[in-house]
């Protein structure tokens, strides 16, 4: 009888140490990858790219429609949005490992998220939340057991310190504004720059948290393009030159040096695009298909030293608000 106790209980333990290793399991890649998403096979799919454009293969493999996808700070997980719980009405996030494998819900109970981020220390998720048709700003565990309204607007991305938010204000067809919402203080505060609402999408933070890179359609032009700026609105630069298409959805090279972007092609198709900063060289990455969209680029070099831990996931919500 109590050798029999004795295997239940190993076997009772070895399903939970499962159940916490697929919460983080995944193998990082060993090259730096680039993530998007991408509609070549009919519907969007999540690819995996290296950062010249080669190797160019799909990991979703699913007949709904994945996007944003966005990688952890380890590199060990993809996190996106995803509407193939159709009967549930709505998008929804999820997470899978680099290779496409060990497809999960974030959240038990389904709502309309999309647009999701990763906080730098890897223990909780940023995104998009939409109820009776306005956009709110959420904060949640990474488990998904926890979630927290913290502004009305649309997320883009989480500073690398973990310690503010950028966000745009304004309705989805309405002018917007670049807001910072700081995470410990619960305060939120508009950059200087736009003065006034602008049509402005996707701000996203440099690795070092110096810039905020951006696409503008400044009054008076007729296409919107890259551009980036101090952290506190300064020093505005123009990235990409105005021309025959909008460049829209920056994303940094770890290292600080080049930007990528979407922008139609010659057969104006949307394709993903490189921008050396250092050496202003122009490089299309992406030339199959269309309907290109931006997730994030991971270097190994440039990730986190230590892997989330599964007692993480239990951290308690407080310790976010500290």
């Amino acid at each position: 009888m109590k050798r029999q106790h004795f295997f239940l209980l190993f076997f009772l333990n070895l399903i939970l140490l499962s159940a916490n290793t697929c919460l983080v399991s995944g193998k990082a890649p060993a090259t730096a990858k680039i993530v998007f998403a991408s509609g070549r096979d009919g519907n969007r799919e999540i690819y995996l790219m290296n950062p010249d454009g080669t190797q160019q293969v799909n990991i979703s493999r699913d007949k709904a429609d994945d996007v944003s996808p966005i990688w952890s700070p380890t590199g060990e997980q993809i996190l996106f949005a995803s509407d193939r719980d159709r009967f549930l009405g709505s998008w929804d996030l999820y997470r899978m490992d680099p290779d496409g494998k060990n497809v999960r819900r974030v959240f038990e109970k389904s709502a309309d998220r999309r647009h999701p981020v990763w906080s730098s220390d890897g223990k909780h998720i940023a995104y998009t939340k939409i109820k009776r048709g306005e956009w709110f700003v959420y904060i949640a565990t990474i488990d998904g057991r926890e979630e927290e309204e913290v502004a009305i607007g649309r997320l883009s991305d989480w500073s690398p310190d973990g310690s503010e938010i950028v966000f745009l204000t304004g309705a989805f067809d309405e002018p917007r504004r670049i807001s910072l919402f700081k995470v410990r203080s619960r305060k939120q505060t508009f950059l200087p720059f736009p003065k006034v609402p602008m049509w402005v999408r996707s701000p996203v933070w440099s690795p070092t948290g110096e810039k905020i890179a951006f696409a503008w359609k400044p009054e008076g032009f007729e296409v919107e393009t890259i551009y980036i700026m101090n952290r506190d609105g300064t020093e505005v630069q123009q990235i990409v030159a105005p021309q025959g298409s909008s460049a829209s959805e920056p994303a940094w090279a770890p290292a600080g040096n080049a930007l990528l972007y979407i922008q139609a092609d010659d057969s104006d198709d949307l394709q993903i695009f490189k921008r050396d900063l250092e050496s202003d060289e122009t490089i299309q990455l992406t030339h199959i298909g269309t309907g290109h969209h931006l997730g994030s680029w991971f270097d190994p070099v440039y990730a986190l030293p230590v892997s989330p831990q599964p007692q993480l996931l239990t951290t308690m919500w407080a310790e976010v608000k500290q």
